[in-house]
């Protein structure tokens, strides 16, 4: 058994901050995609964009996440994780951006569901058509 089985899904979610900390750090937004599979983590990482230009010109980045912030995001993540109800399968996706040195996270979850799954748990027949006269 994989050892991510044993553990709590908010664990996990907390390995992926410390996991991608040094990533984070110093970005001035971009999105944070977490996928879930039987309730345990499997693909997680970070989109952002790598440089900002101004007229075809690259210019410095704004100040980005320092330690604090990332401490922040991962307790708002842990704290979301807890609206999470009733599915074992999907995403979280965290969007997230610095403005005036302040952090602002939007959460969004995708549940996924297998129809062979339910059918196993709830039989199904066609229903009876009409006989035609």
């Amino acid at each position: 058994m994989s050892r991510a089985y044993e553990m709590s899904l908010a664990r996990q979610l907390s390995y992926v901050f410390e996991e991608l900390e040094p990533e984070l750090l110093g970005l001035t937004g971009g999105t944070l995609v977490v996928c879930i599979r039987n309730d345990s983590i499997g693909k997680f990482g970070v989109r952002h964009d790598a440089m900002e230009s101004q007229d075809g010109v690259i210019v410095p980045l704004r100040k980005g996440l320092q330690k604090n912030h990332v401490t922040s995001f991962r307790l708002m993540a842990m704290e979301a994780l807890k609206r999470k109800k009733n599915w074992t399968h999907g995403e979280i996706v965290f969007d997230f951006t610095m403005k005036q040195d302040t952090l602002l996270v939007s959460t969004w979850f995708e549940s996924n569901y297998n129809m062979s799954n339910l059918l196993e748990k709830f039989p199904y027949s066609e229903p009876h058509q009409a006989s035609r006269r």
